[in-house]
């Protein structure tokens, strides 16, 4: 009996401080493996899980002083079982268990001499069943992801079904069943203990349970008309069942998950905070690449009053009359003459120009003969008037800024091939000095129209 009460004390005992170290993993990253966002439903956690175990039976209890029991002296036999749980939330789960093994004790209670005092019991406990509940305790922290050791209470009831022996003073024994079969009594399991967690789904389950016997015959004899108990404490493994990527609920802290969940998205604001410095920063040198660009465009290193992109004569001399590209006035006193070539190359310009429809952007095809002109001007120094006219669709306002905006294009585009920009006159005319008849499209058509004028 100091054995028994002995190795059930240590056992007790390391349930308590397993409960008290309430052993955690630290939560030091934010990552997605085995986790789930707060408050997921079921299919985003594992909820069932099996377990096998084995141990010690005894008739005696820690509950209990065995000189209230049939029999004073208890023996310890193996045991062995299985369950199969549901865990409905992280500190509730229902268990239904099975458990089989055999009971044997000696030394019965009552007088000496008496023929019916027995000597000893062996009980085959041949199998119970029992539903039960498990509350799981301190798996709820605030700083730690999850516990690494879960102290656990379990209470239910069940069914247990049993065949006792006695063997009497005299040596003979006595067999007890319920009409040939095990006698079927309810019995009450209430235990505590702890699982420790050894890796994904896997715990080992230490605990220590005592099942109350609605009936007096478990050892076969009855004293004192006392219900029978007896004492199981076990060791096994659960396994939890589902995918390894889901966490178990029953070791899933919840409130830690609402803490994960903040720092995953404080993690997310500052990585998207930090994108947008970045781009902040790119921004910041394309526009300081602009500037340099818009002060080259502007830049008269020579000080001539002719931006260098279009002085032909760079260097001049300080205090020199220039022209407009740039070059000393005389140094160009050169006569020269519009050939009928000249006139044919002005004349395809004309013909091949289009803008897009209402805007003054030149269309594609409208740029190798005007790149003719443009080398024309920059080869024999020629002056170009550019006129622009519209048809009289519209406001006399609109079309003359129209064709202001028109023949302003075409200078621009014949000074960016090296036209001297103070040889190209733009002028706008409107609707003003039409060539055809407006009451038709075809005259409309030829109303609309750029006039260059070369000299």
């Amino acid at each position: 009996m100091k054995t028994t009460l002995k190795k059930a004390s240590l056992l007790i005992t390391g349930v308590m401080v397993g409960g008290k170290l309430f052993a955690q993993t630290p939560d030091t990253t934010i990552s997605s493996a085995n986790y789930a966002e707060p408050f997921s439903g079921g299919d985003k956690l594992r909820t069932w899980s099996i377990g096998f175990h084995g141990g010690m039976l005894s008739p005696s209890t820690i509950l209990v002083n065995m000189s209230r029991q049939d029999f004073r002296s208890p023996r310890e036999n193996i045991g062995y079982g299985a369950y199969i749980k549901k865990q409905l939330m992280p500190s509730f789960g229902l268990q239904l268990d099975f458990l089989r093994g055999k009971l044997e004790g000696g030394v019965g209670q009552g007088t000496t001499n008496s023929f019916n005092t027995p000597q000893s019991f062996s009980t085959d406990l041949n199998w119970s069943a029992a539903l039960s509940g498990q509350f799981t305790l301190a798996n709820i922290n605030w700083r730690n992801k999850k516990s690494a050791i879960q102290p656990y209470i379990t209470a239910g009831g069940g069914v247990i079904a049993y065949r006792p022996n006695r063997v009497n003073v005299d040596g003979s024994v006595s067999s007890f069943n319920d009409g040939g079969g095990n006698i079927h009594k309810m019995y009450i399991p209430v235990g505590a203990g702890v699982k420790v967690n050894m890796g994904s789904g896997i715990n080992l389950d230490l605990g220590y349970q005592v099942g109350f016997v609605n009936g007096d015959d478990l050892d076969g004899y009855t004293f004192a008309r006392n219900n029978d108990k007896f004492s199981y404490a076990h060791v096994g493994l659960e396994f939890s069942l589902g995918s390894r990527s889901k966490p178990e609920m029953a070791t899933y802290n919840p409130v830690n998950s609402m803490r994960t969940e903040y720092l995953r998205k404080a993690q997310d604001l500052q990585g998207q905070l930090n994108t947008q410095k970045e781009e902040n920063a790119k921004l910041r040198t394309d526009l300081n690449a602009t500037n340099e660009n818009l002060a080259k465009l502007s830049a008269d290193s020579d000080k001539d009053g002719v931006p260098d992109m279009y002085d032909k004569c760079p260097g001049t001399p300080a205090g020199t009359q220039v022209d407009g590209s740039g070059c000393p006035i005389g140094k160009r006193e050169v006569k020269v003459y519009v050939t009928e070539e000249d006139k044919k190359v002005v004349k395809d310009a004309i013909n091949n120009l289009e803008f897009d429809f209402g805007k003054a952007s030149i269309r594609s095809k409208s740029y190798p003969s005007l790149d003719k002109v443009a080398q024309l001007l920059v080869d024999k120094n020629f002056s170009l008037k550019l006129a622009g006219h519209t048809d009289n669709v519209g406001s006399d306002a609109a079309n003359l800024k129209l064709s202001k905006a028109r023949a302003e294009s075409i200078k621009s585009y014949l000074v960016s091939k090296g036209a001297n920009a103070s040889r190209v006159e733009a002028t706008g005319y409107g609707k003003s000095q039409p060539i055809a008849s407006n009451k038709t499209a075809e005259g409309r058509q030829q109303n609309r129209r750029v006039e260059f004028t070369l000299y």
